[in-house]
């Protein structure tokens, strides 16, 4: 992140209960901006899965992309294309828990059901592999009382378990970009939601 040439326009408290009115205006101002290129980073995040096969038939960008593309072209709207294109964004960081990564950056923009969904996501997608790896691919049944449960095996079962096709012609990414910058744009969950609508 840039700083601010102007010293005026940044903190100076050394503990946050040192902290004046003057303080917090000053980090609000530079709120904003930040927030504004979000959408920025998570695309930038999502490109660093181009050429990451992990030992799959197509890489994790093209997996992405594939999901997105299905879901698009089965008539979902743009919250729930946004949400299967980044659903396995957080696979660089989180390897052993990628859907939480997914669902956090999601959670202020999307309804309970895209966040549930894209969280649970894995254990459903393990319908389809985990008995290859000595796991109970029933796991998902655990979830049954969800009322988003149907939702979520529909999504891995239309859009996710399919994706993994190399003569599949997926949209690019350029495609989807207005789509995440519109969805990231307008946050409806946050403890900052007033802040964001007044910066």
């Amino acid at each position: 992140m840039d700083h601010p040439s102007d010293p005026a326009a940044q903190a100076t408290f050394r503990h946050m209960d040192e902290a004046t009115p003057e303080d917090w205006q000053a980090i609000g101002s530079h709120f904003g901006p930040f927030t504004g290129a979000l959408a920025d980073r998570v695309l930038a995040h999502l490109r660093l899965l181009d050429g990451d096969y992990g030992g799959f038939p197509i890489d994790r960008l093209q997996h992405s992309l594939q999901t997105a593309t299905r879901a698009h072209r089965g008539g979902e709207d743009e919250a729930y294309v946004v949400m299967a294109l980044l659903h396995d964004i957080g696979d660089t960081l989180g390897s052993y828990n990628h859907p939480d990564i997914a669902a956090a950056i999601l959670r202020p923009f999307v309804s309970d059901k895209l966040h549930w969904m894209c969280a649970n996501h894995g254990i459903f997608q393990g319908y389809y592999f985990f008995h290859y790896l000595g796991l109970d691919r029933n796991m998902r049944d655990q979830l049954r009382g969800s009322e988003h449960y149907e939702d979520t095996a529909r999504f891995c079962e239309l859009y996710d378990q399919t994706a993994f096709d190399a003569s599949y012609e997926s949209e690019p990414l350029d495609f989807f970009e207005p789509m995440v910058r519109r969805l990231f744009a307008k946050p409806v969950n946050s403890i900052y939601l007033g802040v964001a609508e007044s910066g």
